[in-house]
């Protein structure tokens, strides 16, 4: 077997070695994440960790790690007697792959055994493997729901238990949980970042002299893994003893009280939610000055703590972008202030309140990506404001004029039409500004109501799943799920035999819920921008976009205007972008909504090719009227059985229900934008 890549021989990710080693020293901060780009070593560095990690005592024969000194009472392979057998190992680094299933991560039924012995007898899980080491998730962000649940719940407790196919367990589960991710495949949920004690962001170097170094080391650890790790082994061997000595100095770490109420005042200044980031941040601090050799936290101390524990855990909204309040961090973390003398009074009754929680400096006008004039999530208009319906004049806002000439009627930019009177004069063919989306809503709830395969655990559609509700049985393929018992026995009275063999074995086949590919098709011509009806489209949308994150879907978009469609989000599992891509969305031009429908077309039948288990939902946002192009109907052919959703923005006291006809074509269910939002 290949030596590990040594942790010592890593160039640069300063922040991240730090993580990883804290966290080493004190596995109670609670894991690492660690996000950054493709290709910047986060695998090998955490996976160099092991290599570091102390060995442990265990009871010889437990599949469970216990520890002999105090063995774990509800072991399933226990009770382990005061003079059992002892050995020792090196702590586990324990991979969970993102295709894992739930029985091979918390355990299940042996079922073999069961059926040819007759006995229950459990087979422990990766959970039981990681205890007393580490468990790393590579890709973190696209673990299926069900896993992370899993995850969180033995996180939390430090304990798995195990209620399945007929067992109950329950068993030690603590480890050190290091993650690794690519923002640009989506965030994932934040009930898991906020388990991670620390998140760190890494990125390439950006120096010359120090990529050429990466790639001189690379080198030569591939030429002749072993010589290279001899060449670094001085340095692992003192880094090792480091960390053995900072963990025995742990307990010995005096936390002042002056700096713990530091601790408490910058979490509050920074508006962090629940007890957690404070508890983070004081054990991190702990861990700092035991890796120091100090035995005493400085404001230091506190500073570096803050830095590693906060910035993920102040995001109000789960489609703001991660990582915007590093100076809001910093200006918390000036107002702290320098060292304190450790009796420093505590503050009067009537001292100033923490600063305000207001947005960086640097923030847009308006707060949001669109950078609008209003306070809402992206730019827009505050929550209490208008979404839909006339404006204030009472002129119709589908943009038409008095004459019946539509807004875009000019074909290029070489003539212009009068604005409305809310836009400034611009040519015809040109884009207008961005509009700003208004504070996103709860929308209705879009479906495929057939059942797919489940293949991506989600929230939206009806599937045959692995979890859920049994419908049935069948005889299993590969490695057997949740057996069906009643169906076992039958198959096995068929045969006119009383006793169950495993050829006898049905496993239960259960109808769940799975995530879909959500591809937004937006109208982004003139006649969308007139009357603001642009901020309210970009509303529902933003609104949508929201209700894909919360179903775990992943999305994508295609705008149309002028002469042609343009794909601005290819399908991705970041709905963080899908906002920004919104909020740069401007309009203008003529409506190729047959443009719009045929790239929609193409872009799902490549997604098919990619993943033919994938289901797609289009969901058409236009008012149906194509001013450019062939008749959108022809080409409603090329997305047959597609499940489709038109919603009509067409306004005003006069409707042409050209949505409507749209939606005939393609076999659509049509809803008007105003009906869109739960009341």
């Amino acid at each position: 077997m290949l030596p590990p890549y040594p942790f010592s021989a890593v160039v640069g990710l300063d922040d991240l070695r730090l993580a990883l080693l804290l966290t080493a020293v004190s596995p109670g901060v609670g894991g690492v994440l660690v996000r950054g780009e493709k290709g910047t070593a986060k695998s090998t560095v955490v996976r160099a960790l092991a290599a570091l990690l102390p060995d442990v005592d265990v009871v010889r024969g437990c599949r469970f790690g216990c520890d002999p000194a105090a063995p774990d009472g509800a072991c399933p392979d226990g009770p382990h007697p005061a003079d059992a057998p002892r050995g020792r190992r090196s702590a586990a680094l324990v991979e969970l792959p993102v295709g894992a299933t739930e029985d091979r991560v918390v355990g299940t039924l042996d079922i073999q055994r069961a059926l040819a012995d007759g006995v229950k007898a459990y087979e422990p899980g990766l959970l039981a493997a990681a205890h007393r080491g580490a468990l790393y998730v590579d890709e973190v962000n696209l673990l299926p729901d069900h896993l992370v649940d899993l995850l969180l719940d033995a996180a939390a407790m430090g304990r798995a238990h195990v209620e399945r196919d007929g067992v109950s367990v329950k068993h030690a589960a603590r480890f050190l949980l290091v993650g690794t991710m690519n923002p640009e495949e989506g965030e994932p949920r934040p009930q898991l970042v906020d388990r991670f004690g620390l998140v760190v962001t890494v990125a390439a170097p950006q120096d010359a002299a120090q990529r050429a170094e990466v790639v001189r080391r690379r080198l030569a650890y591939e030429a002749d893994p072993a010589a290279f790790a001899v060449r670094f082994a001085a340095d692992e061997d003192a880094l090792r003893a480091r960390i053995a000595a900072a963990r025995r100095a742990v307990p010995g770490v005096r936390l002042p009280d002056a700096e713990l109420d530091r601790v408490a005042r910058i979490c509050l200044a920074y508006g962090v939610d629940g007890m957690r980031a404070d508890i983070v941040v004081a054990r991190c601090a702990v861990a700092l000055a035991a890796w120091h050799g100090r035995d005493r936290v400085t404001g230091d101390d506190v500073r570096d703590a803050a830095r590693l524990a906060l910035p993920h855990r102040r995001r109000r909204d789960p489609l703001d972008p991660p990582g915007t309040d590093e100076q809001r961090l910093d200006e918390v973390l000036d107002a702290a202030g320098g060292d304190p003398p450790d009796d420093a009074p505590p503050p009067p009754d009537d001292a100033p309140p923490p600063p305000d929680d207001g947005a960086p400096d640097d923030t847009p006008p308006g707060g949001g990506p669109g950078g609008g004039p209003g306070d809402g999530p992206a730019g827009g208009p505050p929550a209490g404001g208008p979404r839909t319906g006339m404006p204030p004049d009472g002129t119709p806002p589908d943009g038409t004029p008095a004459d019946g000439t539509p807004a875009d009627a000019p074909l290029s930019g070489e003539t212009t039409t009068a604005p409305p009177p809310d836009q400034p004069p611009r040519t015809s063919g040109a884009p207008a500004p961005a509009a700003p989306a208004g504070a996103a809503y709860r929308t209705r709830a879009l479906r495929i109501t057939a059942r797919g395969e489940g293949g991506h655990a989600g929230r939206r559609s009806p599937a045959y799943a692995r979890r859920g509700r049994v419908v049935g049985s069948r005889v299993p393929h590969g490695r057997a799920g949740a057996p069906h018992l009643p169906a076992t026995l039958r198959a096995a009275l068929h045969r006119g035999s009383r006793r169950v063999t495993r050829h006898d074995l049905r496993e239960a086949v259960h109808v769940g819920r799975e995530a879909n590919l959500v591809l937004f098709v937006v109208d982004a011509s003139g006649s969308m921008a007139a009357r603001k009806r642009m901020t309210v489209v970009k509303t529902a949308v933003l609104s949508l976009l929201r209700d894909a994150y919360q179903r775990r879907d992943r999305i994508g978009m295609i705008t149309f205007r002028g002469r042609a469609a343009h794909q601005v989000l290819p399908p991705t599992s970041s709905h963080e972008t899908g906002v920004l891509a919104l909020a740069d969305l401007r309009t203008g031009g003529r409506t190729p909504l047959a443009s719009g429908l045929r790239a929609a077309a193409t872009t799902l039948a490549t997604e098919r090719r990619r993943d033919p288990r994938r289901r797609p939902l289009l969901v058409v946002v236009t008012d149906g009227r194509a001013t450019s192009g062939p008749d959108p109907v022809l080409v409603a052919p090329a997305l047959a059985g597609v499940a489709t959703v038109v919603v009509d923005c067409e306004s005003g006291p006069v409707r042409l229900g050209l949505a409507g006809r749209l939606a005939a074509a393609l076999q659509a269910d049509v809803m008007p934008l105003e009906r869109l939002e739960v009341a």
